[in-house]
């Protein structure tokens, strides 16, 4: 799966206003100012009102989809560290602009949007969505039904820039607008859909990526799932059973509390000082083959709301760790070269660490950029 792509361009200065704090800004631990006190993760029951969602087997999925919602919610809502917010509790419509400017007002952490999936055949099980471009023409059509319901919204045509949700062609331009949160995305999704397989034993249909409306306008981790097929005889049943429902609530509730944990500093708290790595960053001639003129690769460790001193002794053994405060997150880097070989080496490294979950990430002149654009300004 590729998982890098150009975010559209007259979106790039609302994504570059959370990169204002110096990329190297180093602060004495007894300065640094307090985590955050909650961890915000805004549920999004799909469909509602007026629009009913899928009708598979006689079901309503906008029924289906708030119940699991609001079993998820009440889970969340017992752990102090978490606020919940909903974009809807009730049966109402809510617009699919209406639901991403909830969360980003909040400043959520994560966006979890909740659906049914429907087809003419006996298909089954549970995917979970990312945004990106679709790769099969089952993933354009399950965008393409969710999509549907900006038909119902005065002023569609302005709101969403002329996107048709029926046209094929509209989907050809859709790029990826939260470009720095798709990793992040993308962990959460495959906990949600490890969660379903193991514990729950559904039909695994996996992590996909296709043009939800809803997922294109949050600059958050954001995911959409797709819990099961009301048109399926049994798992419609099953769906629209409480106890049905609150399994799958459990399971992404479990998947929520994995994913926090994947990018909660305070892990790490404790642990005893290792030897530190000695690693020359860019001491040797880069091969002239391997130089990207204006861009500097980096391995992204990992995100939290806890400001650490970026010191061995915190990551592991780990030199040359860079803070940087990039929205209301503490991002953590480790290295600086303007090799990609170089740095594919680091992100080895910080793997075998144990920082599993990190990845490399572009800057150009201290702004984030695509690893693909940046692949793309090799010096000939």
């Amino acid at each position: 799966m590729n998982r890098y792509f150009y975010m559209k361009k007259n979106f790039l200065p609302l994504l570059f206003l959370l990169f204002s704090v110096s990329l190297f800004a180093e602060t004495e631990i007894s300065e640094c100012e307090p985590p955050r006190d909650k961890f915000i993760v805004v549920l999004d029951a799909g469909h509602g009102g007026q629009d009913p969602g899928n009708r598979g087997n006689g079901y309503y999925e906008k029924d289906i989809a708030l119940n699991i919602v609001l079993s998820i919610g009440a889970e969340l809502e017992k752990l102090p560290d978490v606020q919940v917010i909903y974009t809807r509790k009730s049966d109402v419509f809510v617009t699919l602009a209406g639901r991403a400017e909830i969360a980003n007002k909040a400043e959520a952490d994560l966006f979890i949007s909740v659906h049914c999936n429907a087809h003419k055949s006996q298909a089954q099980g549970t995917e979970t969505f990312v945004l990106g471009l679709h790769r099969n023409e089952d993933n354009l059509k399950v965008a393409m039904r969710e999509n549907q319901v900006i038909y119902l919204e005065e002023d569609h045509e302005v709101t969403y820039d002329g996107f048709d949700p029926n046209s094929p062609e509209s989907y050809i331009g859709l790029t990826l607008m939260q470009e720095e949160y798709l990793d992040q995305s993308i962990l959460l999704a495959d906990f949600v859909q490890k969660n379903f397989t193991h514990d729950l034993k559904r039909v695994n249909r996996g992590v996909k990526q296709a043009g939800f409306l809803v997922l294109r306008q949050t600059y958050m981790p954001s995911v959409l799932i797709e819990t099961g097929f009301l048109t399926n005889k049994g798992e419609g049943t099953y769906l629209n059973s409480k106890s049905g429902q609150n399994r799958m609530a459990t399971a992404i509730v479990n998947a929520v509390d994995n994913y926090k944990k994947s990018i909660n500093l305070e892990i790490l708290e404790g642990l005893a000082e290792n030897p530190p790595l000695e690693v020359n960053l860019d001491t040797a001639p880069l091969p002239s083959d391997d130089y990207y003129k204006d861009v500097t690769f980096r391995v992204q460790l990992a995100a939290s709301g806890k400001k650490l001193e970026p010191s061995p002794r915190n990551f592991k053994g780990l030199k040359e760790v860079f803070r940087n405060k990039e929205g209301k997150l503490y991002k953590y880097y480790y290295g600086a070269t303007s090799s990609y070989v170089k740095i594919q080496e680091l992100h080895d490294v910080a793997k075998k660490k144990g920082f599993e979950t990190s990845y490399i990430v572009a800057f150009r002149n201290d702004d984030k950029i695509s690893v693909n654009e940046a692949l793309k300004t090799k010096v000939k």
